[in-house]
């Protein structure tokens, strides 16, 4: 029997925490017993990937957990994910008391708003992801991955070894900084990487060290000083290109500037001083750690899978070879790079599940989520659906090219590392560009070889990255 809990919960538990009692509908199971359902809870918030994986093999992909008045539906089965996210958005809320998230990204931020406000705050943020912006970052990625490389080189020199896990967050944060700020904000990066060093710290603690508190000299206060410190870096940094504006010495950016600029230039009133600062830290924390993150695991398991790497090199030489100033062009030549970026993020997507609250009864395959229950969809349950994925475990990116119309619809369902419909992540496309060029470039110009060949176990609650990092060095020849 599991740790995890107390025995296989069966349908005639006598529990109704899903639709009306009485309903016509089947009850989920879960964990017997509250001490059950609070030990499960607990672990799940320190070590989801592995619990999850447990009662997943108890209870299905799709279960319940009950302590108290919390409720919470962990839903993981592609077809009940296809059930949560084609219900309107104003069957769920964001904002609810319970999210920590907004004490680090804020009360306006798009990931914690509803209704309205959402629509408008996304909205205000799009242009800055549109597709101009997106091609027109390529060089820059390609460059900046250029730079990692020849800091790289040294640290393998006769037969050296190196952990790649922070060059390539420190590459990742690199982007980010130039994608949102351009240049003006270059000098600057290691002073925001340390801050977002520091928020994602607080978000890693234990449940009990989040509660809300004034009290100086903890992490929480720290987690503070570090928001407020870069919401002054952007305060900054807004009032500079203001000022430009409205003396002349800079035209209007029409479409090719970043996301302050889209913010600098907006004249119709819509969006608030507030709202720039939560806005521009949700984009940078939620494109920094998780990118970084997903880097290394697609790192990793291309270098312990045979052929894979050297696949990758075979493609990027070509693709970067016939296109010496890359473009969206040399992005459509790398197919494979962009199904073992693919692979990765269906094995380990960079959260193990994303929370949303009902505000009403939602109808999830045989059953009903009553009002008021924690939904925690997983894309990482999804990706690992033996019916959808034949040897779910396999690092296999050539599943994902050119596979029959069946196959591709039943993987599109269970593929949601960014979450599907309205509230799917806004930086989806970004990551993914970012993530295939890096990875090609990466291969092609280094011949890498994996110091450890096991999988590494999942760390990390909020980002899941590999522990023990990425130690690599140059293949013996």
């Amino acid at each position: 029997m599991s740790p995890l809990v107390d025995g296989r919960d069966q349908p005639d538990r006598g529990r109704h925490p899903v639709g009306e009692p009485g309903a016509s509908t089947r009850p989920l199971s879960g964990p017997r017993g509250l001490l059950g359902n609070i030990r499960v809870i607990n672990r799940l918030l320190k070590d989801p990937t592995a619990t999850l994986d447990d009662c997943a093999s108890i209870h299905g992909s799709t279960f319940e957990l009950a302590a108290g008045p919390l409720r919470i539906v962990i839903v993981g089965q592609p077809a009940h994910l296809g059930d949560v996210f084609s219900q309107p958005n104003a069957s769920y809320r964001w904002g609810y008391a319970l999210n920590v998230l907004g004490f680090i990204v804020g009360p306006t931020s798009l990931i914690v708003s509803d209704g309205d406000d959402h629509r408008r705050r996304r909205a205000a943020v799009q242009p800055a992801l549109a597709r101009r912006r997106l091609e027109g970052w390529i060089p820059m990625i390609v460059e900046e991955t250029d730079r990692m490389v020849l800091r790289l080189r040294p640290a393998l020199v006769d037969g050296g070894r190196t952990d790649l896990y922070p060059f390539g967050k420190d590459l990742v944060l690199a982007i980010t900084v130039k994608a949102f700020f351009g240049n003006g904000l270059e000098h600057r990066t290691d002073e925001i990487g340390a801050i977002f060093d520091e928020l994602q710290a607080y978000l890693e603690l234990p449940g009990v060290k989040q509660i809300p508190h004034r009290f100086p000299f903890t992490q929480r206060a720290r987690a503070r000083a570090a928001r407020h410190a870069f919401d002054r870096i952007v305060d900054d940094e807004m009032a500079s290109r203001r000022r430009a504006l409205a003396s002349g010495t800079v035209e209007p950016f029409a479409g090719t500037g970043d996301l302050l600029d889209v913010f600098a230039q907006d004249s119709t009133g819509n969006i608030t001083t507030e709202e720039i600062h939560d806005q521009v830290n949700t984009l940078i924390g939620a494109g920094y750690n998780t990118t970084a993150a997903t880097l290394a695991w697609a790192v990793q398991r291309s270098l312990t899978t045979p052929g894979v790497w050297q696949r990758l090199k075979t493609e990027a030489t070509a693709a970067f070879g016939h296109d010496p100033a890359p473009s969206g062009g040399t992005l459509h030549e790398l197919p494979y790079a962009a199904a073992v970026v693919r692979e990765a993020l269906r094995l380990h997507p960079a959260g193990a599940f994303a929370p949303r609250q009902t505000v009403t009864d939602v109808p999830v395959g045989p059953h009903v989520i009553a009002k008021n229950t924690l939904v925690l969809w997983s894309p990482y349950l999804a990706g690992r659906d033996g019916d959808t994925w034949p040897d779910p475990l396999e690092f296999r990116p050539v599943r994902h090219l050119d596979p029959s119309p069946e196959a591709a619809a039943s993987m599109d369902a269970a593929w949601v590392p960014f979450g599907r419909g309205p509230r799917r992540c806004i930086g989806f496309a970004l990551a993914q560009m970012e993530l295939t060029l890096i990875l090609a470039r990466l291969a092609q110009q280094l011949d890498l070889h994996a110091v450890r060949r096991a999988t590494p176990s999942p760390h990390g609650t909020v980002v899941s990255r590999p522990a023990g990092g990425v130690i690599v060095q140059i293949r013996p020849t």
